[in-house]
């Protein structure tokens, strides 16, 4: 029997394991790599179903990406979609490695399930609830926000037309409706720290901020590594739910909100091309698969141990 085989039989129990989640990845996200060929034809629909619609489409080569970085907004949702994603990046990760350490030093252990619970539950709501939360909120008419500002004798906000606003509005949003989720990770690396470490800590006279700064924050910078680079990977995707739903596509509100997702969808619901929107989603998978190529070489330069690969 072979060295592979006697490996197969031995990790048997692990494969089967992991197979419902290979079986996930094969359908979902290998095999519809066959249809990124759409990017590079003009596609047609036809009556004979997508593969054969995608074999008889003409071949128009780099044409869909030349459409696509050629129009006037091709700047404003790169630049959109980039500086959203750097915000919630670093503003997520500090938050969420703040709120672990919070989270940790809380005696009371019941309680801190308790706050774990209620900042977890929005990531399990859907954009488009959250969308009527905060249009609650910020309704013109009947909406919280404006009710308080009009007991201070000020005027009511047109929030939906005020594009000024927005950039803070959706950071904070997606903040919210994250970093119960994010913390997690953190929350069960401070549990595992080698508890001995903080009592040495302590008997040398280290405050609580220096046991933070000195042992936790240390011994959490691999994981916050590896997070950031999973991060950067999907740089150049943006939340279409946050960018679509909450701001509930108000036309005046798209030099804030339009970005590459949102404007994609936009594009194929009015014209239909499917090519187009291939071309997006391929540009972004090879811009993000780059940049955590680059972003793993300088990580392992600096530390190996921290590196993603």
């Amino acid at each position: 029997m072979s060295t592979f085989f006697k490996h197969l039989i031995k990790n048997r129990v692990m494969l089967l394991m992991v197979l419902p989640g290979a079986i996930w990845f094969f359908f979902f996200s290998y095999l519809p790599l066959v249809g990124t060929v759409a990017a590079f034809k003009q596609y047609r629909f036809s009556r004979e179903g997508f593969w054969a619609s995608l074999r008889k489409s003409e071949w128009v080569g780099w044409d869909n990406f030349k459409f696509l970085f050629s129009t006037n907004d091709a700047w404003l949702i790169t630049r959109n979609t980039l500086l959203y994603n750097i915000a919630i990046i670093f503003l997520g990760l500090v938050c969420a490695v703040g709120l672990a350490i919070l989270l940790s030093e809380l005696i009371n252990k019941r309680l801190a399930k308790l706050y774990q619970t209620g900042m977890f539950l929005p990531y399990f709501l859907s954009w488009v609830i959250v969308g009527y939360f905060v249009f609650s909120f910020l309704s013109m008419d009947r909406g919280m926000l404006n009710q308080m500002i009009g007991w201070f004798g000020f005027e009511p906000i047109q929030w939906y037309s005020e594009a000024k606003y927005w950039p803070y509005i959706l950071i904070f949003v997606a903040l919210w409706k994250t970093i119960g989720y994010s913390s997690i990770v953190y929350l069960a690396s401070i549990l595992g720290i080698d508890k001995s470490l903080y009592e040495a800590a302590m008997i040398d006279g280290a405050s609580k901020w220096q046991q933070i700064r000195n042992i936790t924050i240390p011994l959490l910078s691999p994981i916050i590594t590896i997070m950031t680079l999973l991060a950067v990977g999907r740089i150049f995707y943006a939340d279409f739910g946050l960018f679509y739903q909450v701001p509930r596509d108000s036309g005046t509100l798209y030099s804030v909100t339009n970005v590459i997702d949102t404007y994609v969808y936009r594009g194929l619901k009015t014209s239909g091309e499917i090519g187009m929107s291939t071309a997006a989603g391929l540009y972004q998978s090879v811009v993000g698969f780059v940049l955590v190529i680059i972003s793993n070489y300088v990580v392992r330069k600096i530390d190996k141990d921290s590196s993603l690969f």
